[in-house]
């Protein structure tokens, strides 16, 4: 079988990792399969060098092609989006060469091009967490799905930001090849072929700022010292000076959750973390993690992941022994 051809567009402000991830994903499936893997090529509005955000180049060997097969069409993101979005001609082009693509795909903010092209109404679609209420604000029609690692809706496929990118390349070379391929080089790039838990962003860290009240602030840093102490709010009151019902409001309206909760999410990511790094027992995990026995942590578990603790270890588990 012919070589299936991806071509990947790249402008001024791209961010690199977008396209060098999934990249060198399927260049290596290319060294695992016989005669039908990938041919890839970096376009642009005219042949040479592209600026990355960091300031590295990128060398496009062709002009935005007009014709000719396009297996997978690889849109990968960056600062630079926000010009190329705006850029007529270059949507335009991505409509037409998306009309001839077997399928397309997205990394990160790349996902704002393809619904400025009308490529994503009516269909899941995911992008950069933070970027996520931008793009539903942007394109009412489209079903943003904020915390997905990756989403395919029909031949358009798209995933969260930066990283995100290789679980994207390691799930189109699962569909193309197979499960052993993909699984192959996930263990090459030292990586999960499917994260636990599914396709959630969860295996990254609470991303919550610290507040901008030193108080509320204070009080987040107690928790992230040590999840294990007692937080309840009377304590975490009381530790920075202030009633439990304005503490609880001005923890809530700074936060944006109630300290219950963030304390609770505090805790899942560090029973996470040490699911993933130490052969424990769920039972010491959840000791260490701050939670007054496995039940409870189960419980909070699955509200936050969607998995059960003794599930997301086997998962880990699995990918980590492989």
């Amino acid at each position: 079988m012919p070589a299936h051809p991806v071509v990947v567009p790249v402008f001024d402000g791209i961010q690199p990792l977008d396209v060098t991830g999934p990249f060198e994903v399927l260049s290596a499936a290319n060294h695992l399969v016989d005669g039908d893997g990938y041919d890839l090529a970096l376009v642009a509005r005219e042949p040479g060098p592209v600026v990355a955000t960091s300031g590295l180049q990128l060398v496009a060997t062709q002009a935005l092609p007009e014709s000719g097969p396009i297996g997978t069409l690889l849109v990968p993101g960056g600062c630079g989006s926000r010009s190329a979005v705006a850029d007529a001609e270059f949507v335009a082009w991505l409509g037409r060469a998306a009309a001839r693509a077997e399928r397309v795909a997205s990394v990160c903010t790349g996902a704002f091009l393809l619904a400025a092209a009308g490529l994503l109404d009516g269909r899941r679609a995911a992008t950069h967490w933070r970027w996520a209420g931008a793009l539903a604000a942007a394109h009412p029609a489209v079903d943003v799905r904020p915390d997905a690692i990756y989403e395919r809706s029909g031949r358009i496929w798209t995933s969260a930001g930066v990283t995100a990118g290789l679980d994207l390349a390691l799930a189109l070379v699962e569909a193309d090849h197979g499960a052993a391929v993909a699984q192959e080089i996930a263990r090459e790039f030292v990586v999960f072929l499917r994260r636990p838990g599914g396709q959630s962003q969860f295996t990254a860290p609470v991303w919550t700022e610290p507040a901008p009240r030193p108080s509320v602030r204070a009080a987040q840093d107690l928790v992230h010292a040590d999840p294990t102490a007692d937080l309840r709010v009377p304590v975490l009151a009381a530790h920075v000076g202030m009633s439990e019902r304005h503490f609880g409001r001005e923890f809530a309206r700074l936060v944006g959750c109630p300290p219950g909760d963030y304390v609770e999410q505090v805790r899942v990511d560090t029973a996470r973390r040490l699911l993933e790094s130490e052969p424990l027992l769920v039972g010491v995990a959840a000791a260490r993690a701050g939670f007054g026995s496995a039940e409870t942590m189960r419980r909070a578990f699955l509200r936050r992941l969607g998995v059960p603790p003794d599930h997301y270890r086997r998962r880990f588990g699995a990918a980590h022994g492989s």
